[in-house]
């Protein structure tokens, strides 16, 4: 969520600079809500001035009353009025900052100053690039006639069990993505100085308020058919961040990995990559969450990107980083990378990975607090976190660019000690 002080003091900047995001701010709106906002607002605390005020002399009144015989009817019901009328008051002025909290929760946040400008992924910059695409003296296959073949893969029983856009994995290949996540979470725990946790895979509406899926993507989650309004995760990144939740913290920075199974309805993907396991509607991850100082956050950035370029390169998998334009950037984020990795069958390179910097706007939303040892002051943290890595895409990338002429898959070294000493499926 957006400082509402900051749209008070410099709202026209505000304004400029969520148009990077492609965004039109209704400032009118805003202005206009704000205003009644101070006025009822002023008008509350009036009335509770007054109210106690009288609370405090309603006693002399009433003791002056009986002494001259006097009726202290009319005193009580003046008392009542007061109490009535403020009552409506804060009522009235609640009802305005729920308009005013409902337009600041629609409101992405604002782009860092460095995100390039553009409308969409083909405008993104491309800022780096490690390792060299695979020459092959064959045709390489893609990851689905290669998992086929195998027998790893198994597309049409995912589909007789669930539906469309679901897998089930077996044998050698089921072993490969597992030995993925663990090599993942060891290397983040291990290398990089991340405490694991394992979290619900179900949350509740609170938690996606807080990261920013609610309200405007509700249409990409798969919502549980109850009246409490529990929601599958669609990403470590929700029930990770809420963890602190209402709290203060006392001591930063926290650093968590997660491996977790991630649902998404992919409500806006009209068709694209259907084939194989680009875009599942259930698939793994491992999430890197640190929660962070203002002030570092922009570092803290750059490592966790480190973090997760560190498991492509030591895969040996080709992967190029790029920083999303205006016009691709998350509703959340304020700056993000995405790491692309070297698919052979399609000769590109594929997100694997977005490593994102949300400044205070998580912290604002869910009301995660810092107390600075320092100053004694309570600060808003700011959250940073990214992929280390989509397991099934990796999954993906190690097939086809590990695929060897007879169809079979060599193992990468570092994956062996986690595949019983594998070294090649067939």
């Amino acid at each position: 969520m957006i400082d509402p002080k900051l749209l008070r003091t410099d709202l026209p900047k505000v304004a400029e600079a969520l148009r990077k995001k492609h965004y039109e701010l209704d400032a009118a709106l805003f202005t206009r809500l704000d205003t009644d906002r101070k006025e009822r607002q002023i008008k509350a605390e009036g009335l509770q001035a007054e109210r106690n005020q009288y609370s405090k002399s309603i006693g002399a009144l009433i003791g002056a009353a009986k002494a001259k015989g006097d009726d202290i009817e009319p005193l009580k019901a003046q008392g009542e009025a007061l109490k009535h009328a403020f009552l409506e008051a804060e009522e009235s002025l609640q009802a305005v900052q729920s308009k005013i909290e409902s337009l600041l929760l629609e409101m992405p946040n604002i782009p860092d100053g460095s995100v390039p400008n553009g409308k969409s992924e083909s405008d993104n910059l491309e800022t780096r690039r490690w390792g060299e695409p695979p020459t092959f003296t064959f045709s390489p296959l893609d990851h689905v006639d290669l998992g086929v073949a195998l027998g790893g893969l198994d597309f049409d029983r995912g589909a007789k069990i669930t539906g469309s856009r679901f897998l089930q994995m077996r044998g050698q290949i089921a072993l490969l993505h597992r030995a993925l996540g663990q090599f993942m979470l060891n290397t983040h725990i291990t290398e990089h100085g991340y405490e694991e946790v394992y979290t619900p895979y179900i949350v509740n509406r609170e938690s996606l308020l807080g990261t920013g899926q609610l309200p405007k993507f509700e249409a990409d989650l798969f919502k549980l058919d109850d009246e409490r309004e529990y929601y599958l995760i669609p990403t470590a990144e929700v029930p990770v961040t809420n963890i602190f939740r209402n709290e203060i913290i006392d001591e930063l920075p926290i650093k968590f990995v997660c491996h977790t199974p991630c649902f998404r309805s992919e409500a806006g993907s009209y068709g694209r990559d259907t084939r194989g396991m680009i875009r599942q509607h259930q698939f793994d991850k491992v999430e890197m969450v640190q929660f962070v100082e203002a002030k570092k956050s922009w570092a803290a950035l750059d490592d966790l990107t480190t973090h997760a370029q560190s498991i492509l390169e030591k895969l040996k998998l080709p992967y190029r980083r790029v920083t999303l334009c205006g016009g691709d950037l998350g509703f959340s984020a304020a700056k993000t990378y995405d790491l692309e990795v070297w698919l052979p069958s399609q000769s590109t390179y594929r997100e694997i990975s977005s490593c994102s910097n949300f400044t205070d706007f998580q912290a604002r939303r869910m009301k995660t607090r810092y107390r600075n040892a320092s100053s004694g002051q309570v600060e808003h943290i700011h959250t940073v976190n990214g992929s280390g890595l989509a397991v099934g895409r990796t999954l993906v990338a190690v097939m086809e660019n590990y695929q060897r002429e007879d169809g079979s898959i060599q193992v990468p070294d570092v994956l062996q000690p986690y595949m019983n000493s594998l070294r090649v499926i067939s």
